[in-house]
C-alpha cells in the first residue's frame, strides 16, 4: 500500500497535464464550437429575458407545481404548445474565465486524488506500469466522463456533445494514467 501524500507529484501534474490539454481542445481543436446554437433571433429574446430581471439560477419551462400538476390538461397543452426547455441564467460578469479555470484546475486534482487514493489502496511500490495506468485509468475516466451521461438523459443535452466531452474525459484519463504509471513509487 502506497500513502496517498506519496502520490503529490502525479496528482499535480496530471492537473496540470488536464489543464493544458483541456486548452488545447477547447482553443486549437475546437471540435466542440458546435455544441451550442445560437438563436435567429437572439437580440429579441436577450431583451425580453433582460425585462424580466430574472436572478441567477436554473430555470425548467414549463415548470409544473407538483407531481399531480404534471397530468393537468393545462400542464400538458403547455408542454404540447412549447417551448420547452431548461436555461441557466448566469451572473453578469465581465468576459473574464479566471473563477472557471481555476476551479477546473482544482477539479483535475481532485479527481487526481480519488485516483491516488483507489490506486494506493491496491497496488504496492514497484508493481508495473499497467497495473497502475489501469486503475487510475479507470478511476479518472469514471471521473472526468460518467457522470455526464446525466445531461443527456435527463436535461437533453445533444447526445454529440455529450459523446465528445466524454472522449475528452478519456483522453483526460489516459494521460492521468500515463503519468501515475510513470510516477509510481518503487520498492
Amino acid at each position: 500500500m502506497v500513502p496517498v501524500y506519496v502520490l503529490w507529484l502525479p496528482i499535480l501534474l496530471s492537473a496540470v497535464a488536464v489543464f493544458i490539454l483541456s486548452s488545447i481542445i477547447h482553443m486549437v481543436l475546437r471540435y466542440h464550437a458546435n455544441d451550442y446554437k445560437s438563436l435567429s433571433n437572439e437580440k429579441q429574446v436577450m431583451d425580453d429575458l433582460r425585462k424580466q430581471n430574472i436572478p441567477a439560477g436554473d430555470y425548467h419551462f414549463p415548470h409544473p407545481k407538483n407531481m399531480k400538476d404534471m397530468k393537468s390538461p393545462e400542464f400538458i397543452e403547455k408542454m404540447k404548445q412549447g417551448p420547452v426547455g431548461i436555461m441557466t441564467i448566469m451572473k453578469r460578469t465581465s468576459p473574464s474565465m479566471v473563477k472557471e479555470l481555476l476551479m477546473w484546475f482544482i477539479y483535475a486534482i481532485i479527481v487526481g486524488i480519488f485516483a491516488a487514493y483507489i490506486v494506493s489502496r491496491r497496488v504496492d511500490p514497484g508493481e508495473g506500469y499497467l497495473t497502475v495506468f489501469r486503475f487510475v485509468g479507470v478511476t479518472a475516466f469514471t471521473g472526468y466522463s460518467l457522470a455526464l451521461l446525466q445531461n443527456s438523459i435527463w436535461y437533453g443535452r445533444s447526445w454529440s456533445a455529450t459523446i465528445k466531452y466524454m472522449f475528452d474525459g478519456l483522453i483526460y484519463a489516459l494521460f492521468t494514467a500515463g503519468i501515475f504509471g510513470w510516477l509510481w513509487p518503487g520498492i
